[in-house]
This record gives C-alpha cells, sequence and structure tokens, in this order.
C-alpha cells in the first residue's frame, strides 16, 4: 500500500515542480485508492493544499511523524494516527521533493480494514507449508552436517598422514560426489606411497643381497683360489731350490703346475662370466642363434675325447630350433651340462629333447644315463661353489661354478631350470628358453 502511495507521490511531485496545474492533475487522473486525501506541504511544514480540508484551518506540520522522517530520509509512512481535523484514522505516505512534500492517506475504512485482516487460512496454510519444509530442511542440513563431519574427520586423517578406513560411499549429492572424489584421490595417492615404499625396500633387499652374494663369492673365489696358487708355488719353490730332481720329476712337477694354472684360467673365465651377466646383462649382444649347430658341435668334440671320458650324445629334435639369444651363453649351457655328465655322472649316454615348442618359448630337456644325485642335494646343485664330493670335483678340475653359469644363461634368456633324478637313473635338467 505505502508502495503504491508513493508512487502516486512522486507522479504528483513532477506536476509540482514543473510548474503545472496540480489541482487538474489530481481531478482528471486515476488515484490507487478511493476517498484518498492528498496533502502538498512545503519544507517548512506548511500546508499548501489539501484536497478535503482547508489549508487555512490546518497547523504546521513539521513535526508529524512521516513528514519529519520525509524530510530525513526522502521518504516516510505513518501506520496509524487519528487526524485532528476530522478525528478519522488514516494510513500516512510522505513523500519529500526539492521544494515541496507530497502527502497521501488512506482512511482506515471498513472495507480497508476487510481488505487488510488476517488471512488466518492463509496463514494457516503458509504454517504448516514452513513446519514441512523446516523439517525437510533439517533432514537436509543433518545430512549436510554429517558429510561435512566425515569431511572433517578425513581431514584430520589426511593431515596426520594416516589411512581413512571407513568404506561407507558420501551421500549422492554434489558434495558427496566431491567428497568421494577427494577421498580417492588421496588413497590412490597413498597407494602410490605405500607402492614406492615396497619397491624401495624391494630395490634395498636386492642390492643387500646382491652385496652378499658378491662378498659370498668373493670369500669362496679366495678359498678357491689358495689350493692351486699353494700348489704352484710348492711345485716352482722344488724346482728353483736346486735340489737334484730326476727329469720324470721335474716334467711331473711342470705339468702339476700347468694343471693348476689351467684350474686357474677356468675360474678366472667362469667369474668374469657370471659377473658379466649379472651386472652387464643389458650389454650381452643378440642374434639369431640355431641349437641344432650348437649340439652338432657338442656331438662332434665327443667324438675326438679320449675312451674312458667319451659319451655318446642322443639327440631328439625333429625341428630347426632358432631364438633370439647369445651364442656364446647358449653354448655355455649345453658345455657345462655336457662337463658336469662327463666329469661326475659316470654314464655312457646323454639325452637332449625338445620337450615342447609353445608359442614363445621353447622347454628342453637334457639327461644321463648316470648315477645322479641324493634328492636333498638337488636344490643345491645351482649354487656357487657346491660340490657334492669337493676331493673328487677338484681332481676332476671343476671351478664349480659350471651349474651356476647355466642358471644364470637361462634366466638371461628368459627361461628357468630345474634338476631332477630320472626314474632309470642319471640326472635330469628341464628347462625353458624363450624365442
Amino acid at each position: 500500500m505505502n508502495a503504491q502511495l508513493q508512487m502516486y507521490n512522486c507522479h504528483l511531485l513532477e506536476v509540482v515542480e514543473d510548474g503545472l496545474s496540480y489541482e487538474e492533475y489530481i481531478a482528471t487522473h486515476e488515484k490507487p485508492f478511493n476517498d484518498l486525501r492528498i496533502s502538498i506541504i512545503a519544507l517548512s511544514g506548511a500546508v499548501i493544499y489539501d484536497n478535503m480540508i482547508s489549508p487555512d484551518s490546518l497547523d504546521n506540520h513539521r513535526h508529524r511523524p512521516e513528514i519529519e522522517t520525509a524530510l530525513n530520509d526522502g521518504f516516510g509512512y505513518h501506520i496509524e494516527r487519528q487526524s485532528a481535523s476530522d478525528g478519522r484514522e488514516y494510513f500516512y505516505s510522505a513523500t519529500k521533493g526539492k521544494r515541496a512534500i507530497i502527502r497521501t492517506a488512506i482512511p482506515y475504512s471498513s472495507t480497508l480494514r476487510e481488505l487488510l485482516k488476517a488471512d488466518w487460512d492463509f496463514l494457516g496454510i503458509m504454517i504448516i507449508i514452513s513446519s514441512v519444509m523446516s523439517v525437510l530442511a533439517y533432514f537436509a542440513t543433518r545430512r549436510l552436517g554429517k558429510t561435512i563431519e566425515r569431511l572433517n574427520r578425513f581431514a584430520d586423517k589426511a593431515k596426520k598422514g594416516e589411512v581413512f578406513d571407513e568404506n561407507e560411499p558420501f551421500p549422492n549429492d554434489e558434495l558427496g560426489f566431491i567428497s568421494n572424489h577427494i577421498v580417492q584421490l588421496y588413497a590412490q595417492w597413498q597407494q602410490t606411497i605405500r607402492d614406492r615404499d615396497i619397491a624401495y625396500e624391494a630395490t634395498l633387499r636386492e642390492e643387500q643381497e646382491k652385496m652378499r652374494i658378491k662378498r659370498q663369492l668373493t670369500n669362496n673365489i679366495n678359498h678357491e683360489l689358495k689350493t692351486p696358487v699353494a700348489s704352484i708355488q710348492v711345485c716352482l719353490e722344488t724346482l728353483l731350490s736346486g735340489i737334484n730332481l730326476s727329469e720324470d720329476k721335474r716334467l711331473e712337477l711342470i705339468e702339476r703346475c700347468y694343471t693348476n694354472n689351467e684350474r686357474l684360467r677356468r675360474l678366472l673365465a667362469d667369474v668374469s662370466l657370471i659377473t658379466r651377466m649379472e651386472d652387464g646383462s643389458m650389454l650381452i649382444g643378440k642374434e639369431k642363434v640355431v641349437l641344432n649347430d650348437i649340439l652338432c658341435e657338442i656331438a662332434e668334440e665327443l667324438t675326438i675325447m679320449p675312451d674312458e671320458e667319451r659319451m655318446t650324445l642322443h639327440t631328439n629334435f625333429n625341428e630347426r630350433v632358432i631364438l633370439d639369444g647369445n651364442l656364446s651363453l647358449i653354448g655355455s649351457i649345453f658345455r657345462n651340462l655336457t662337463e658336469n655328465a662327463i666329469a661326475y655322472s659316470g654314464g655312457r649316454n646323454i639325452y637332449i629333447s625338445l620337450i615342447a615348442n609353445e608359442n614363445k618359448e621353447y622347454h628342453i630337456r637334457f639327461e644321463d644315463d648316470g648315477c645322479g644325485v641324493e634328492e636333498k642335494q638337488l636344490t643345491r646343485l645351482f649354487e656357487r661353489f657346491y660340490r657334492i664330493d669337493k676331493g673328487r670335483s677338484r681332481q676332476k678340475g671343476g671351478t664349480g661354478l659350471g651349474l651356476a653359469i647355466v642358471k644364470h644363461a637361462v634366466q638371461f634368456h628368459g627361461g628357468t631350470i630345474t634338476a631332477s633324478n630320472r626314474p632309470n637313473g642319471g640326472l635330469r635338467f628341464d628347462f625353458v628358453l624363450k624365442k
């Protein structure tokens, strides 16, 4: 009601300040309410015009509440006041201009009172709607509060670097989606940290194991070197001592020096090969290697050996076996297995068979018909410097590294190797080589 009166006051102020006939405007233009009382008041408070009462009979209005408010704020209103001039109760609305104040007033008639009377049905409906909305808002904010509370707990755990172990997902709303995404990112970050730590620990263990193996290898090498070096030294000291020796004895000492020197040479060559496979495997070149050709060379080498050391090689390859590998390392696999069989098996035959040719690998079996080994020793055959019969192994000139070289060479070519005893006697090696 006040807004409509203020709008009418503004229009009338424009007429007054433009010097136009405000009486004509009041008479000809539609008013927002019937029985509208219109007063034009000077800024001093003197009444210039009133459409219902003669201005001469009215006192100064400067101290009327609506006029004081309009003078201070530009506009003002007063809800209910009895007029001193006619005794009726009015709603007053005043608007200040540059030179005057327009005040309009509506008497509280029965019609207006009925219009302004509270609609209790409407208020009841609004109270019910407000109550329902309040309940819904309570549950909504409660749900939101729980989400924020869980986020707060998550923030505390994230600050301490702890695992957020609450498995219940957040609600399916925008805050829930954001919260789930944050928790998932944090979980992925924590998993990355754990994977990094596991990888670091694995690398550390691997490095420690390599250092342990190298220390063990160094100790074993020192131990293995002592015997041939001491033997060579004794022989040379005897030869240089000036003792009168027979020609046969001198030749025996020289042969002993040569044998131990050959043993040293083979030991150093084997150690160099193992070290190269462990530390420089990326520098070892590969090419197309035909296994059939290597086996033919080994068969020819066996034919020229002395009768007491010779073994017969039987191969069962029904196709050409070609793989991408290192010729020297693949040759060392079959030559070391062959030398091992000749030196320790006591058998007369060697059998090499192609068991299976799968998509990306060859399954190969190497067997002899000798005495085999005890079951408890099978798992240790590939250990460096491990000998079943140490004295006999040294007499044969073995370095104790042959089967260790075989294992490393097979692993270099992406395979594995196992040892077992044949049912009919002898030792069996099953290994895989990647194509």
